[in-house]
């Protein structure tokens, strides 16, 4: 863990809070029977996991779900029940990425997510404190871009490549063992962030603020 020099950010379970009864709830509640077994904790299934992978248009993701729901439904409706899962953004998160930027860390972020959730709800909490998320970061990669999803060590090694990042001293961020696995892999160092204890988000940032990641 020395010479850590950019550090990875997943957003889900890291920086963002997440309910994942509270979006299958919403959805069952529009019909969609089977949608605990659809919202993984890590990883989606059905048409979820091809929005997610990109390999499926939000258009084409909506007209998949309407005949599931009960008459009536509207996609605004699946929108805000799927947005469920998403709980809050806490400022001090934001914060605490700000720091890390200013004391001289390169900050990236690499997230398991979809168009529906990041064109709407996490744009919207990124710009909290007047900014974007373009602001936080140095550079973004995401699922539904890149066509693939985490643990696939396909999506870690373009994290690195595009922006040339030194996996020795690089850093990932994770609520995932698997994905923290699959980050070591090929190389990257990582935590897995917990809710409590020494490893949540902004314990992790204390420690490398102070430099007791070197030691």
């Amino acid at each position: 863990m020395k010479n850590i020099k950019n550090i990875i950010f997943d957003l889900g379970g890291v920086v963002i809070d997440l309910d994942r009864q509270r979006a299958i709830h919403g959805l069952e509640s529009l019909g969609i029977t089977d949608a605990g077994k659809l919202l993984g904790e890590y990883e989606q299934k059905g048409p979820f996991l091809l929005l997610e992978s990109g390999k499926m248009s939000v258009a084409q993701f909506y007209d998949t779900l309407l005949p599931l729901c009960r008459p009536g439904t509207t996609c605004e409706e699946i929108q805000d029940a799927f947005e469920g899962f998403l709980v809050s953004l806490p400022t001090a998160r934001l914060e605490a990425i700000r720091k890390l930027r200013k004391a001289g860390y390169k900050t990236y972020m690499l997230s398991n997510t979809n168009p529906v959730m990041y064109n709407n709800w996490i744009e919207l909490a990124f710009r909290q404190e007047g900014l974007t998320v373009n602001d936080y970061f140095d550079g973004i990669v995401v699922s539904f871009q890149e066509r693939t999803c985490k643990p696939d060590p396909k999506i870690f090694r373009n994290v690195t490549t595009r922006y040339a990042l030194d996996p020795a001293e690089t850093l990932m961020l994770d609520d995932s063992e698997a994905n923290c696995e699959s980050a070591r892999s090929v190389g990257l160092n990582a935590i897995r962030i917990l809710k409590t204890g020494q490893d949540t988000l902004l314990g992790v940032a204390n420690r490398l603020l102070e430099g007791e990641m070197a030691e």
